[in-house]
C-alpha cells in the first residue's frame, strides 16, 4: 500500500516509518502541525524531521502553515477539550492529502505516543477518511515506544520536551512547579 503517515515530529516517525517500511508499503510522510507553540518550537520539529527524511530517504509533503491564531480560535473555550479538536485538524487535512496525493490509506504518528488518546484518534481519523474518501489505518504503534527513542537519540535528533501545544506546554511547566512545591512543603 502506499500510505501517507501524518507526522507530528521525527522522534514519533522512527518507529512507524521503520515498521510500515519492513512490511513492504511505500511511506510518505505529511508534515503539518499549526498547534505547536512557539514557533520556535514549530521550527525545530520541522527541522527535526527535514533531518530525518533526509538520513532515511523518507519523502515528506510540507505544510509548513503556522496558523496558530486559526487553531487557538479553534479551541478556545473548549481547551478541555483541546486535544480533540487538534486531533480533529491534523486527521482532516491528511486525509484530504492522501486523497488529492492519490494515496491508498494514512495513519498517523499520533499512534505512537503513550500519551495520545488512541480510541479518540481512532475515531476522528476513521471519520476524517469517511469524509475526504481515503481510508485511516489504525496501528498502535505504541509497542515501539522505546525503539523510537533510542533510534532517535542513536541518530542525534532534536527530541521536544511537550506535546507541541501551548497548553501542553503550560501543563508541562506546571507540573514540576506543583511537584517542587509538593517536595518543599514535606521538608
Amino acid at each position: 500500500m502506499k500510505i501517507l503517515l501524518h507526522i507530528c515530529c521525527a522522534p514519533c516517525a522512527i518507529y512507524p516509518h521503520e515498521v510500515m517500511t519492513e512490511a513492504g508499503h511505500e511511506v510518505h510522510g505529511f508534515f503539518y502541525n499549526p498547534n505547536i507553540h512557539p514557533y520556535q518550537e514549530f521550527a525545530r520539529r520541522a527541522a527535526a524531521l527535514e533531518e530525518y527524511a533526509e538520513k532515511t530517504g523518507l519523502a515528506v509533503i510540507w505544510d509548513k502553515t503556522y496558523d496558530l491564531e486559526g487553531f487557538l480560535r479553534l479551541v478556545v473555550f473548549r481547551e478541555a477539550e483541546r486535544c480533540r479538536f487538534c486531533y480533529q485538524l491534523r486527521l482532516a487535512a491528511a486525509a484530504r492529502a492522501a486523497k488529492q496525493g492519490g494515496f491508498d490509506a494514512f495513519t498517523s504518528t499520533l499512534l505512537y505516543s503513550k500519551y495520545q488518546n488512541h480510541e479518540l484518534i481512532r475515531e476522528l481519523g476513521e471519520a476524517a477518511g469517511r469524509d475526504a474518501g481515503a481510508p485511516f489505518v489504525y496501528d498502535d504503534f505504541r509497542r515501539g515506544w522505546q525503539h523510537g527513542i533510542d533510534r532517535s537519540k542513536a541518530l542525534g535528533l532534536y527530541r521536544q520536551p511537550y506535546c507541541g501545544c501551548i497548553f501542553s506546554e503550560r501543563d508541562r511547566y506546571l507540573k514540576r512547579r506543583r511537584a517542587e512545591e509538593e517536595k518543599s512543603l514535606t521538608q
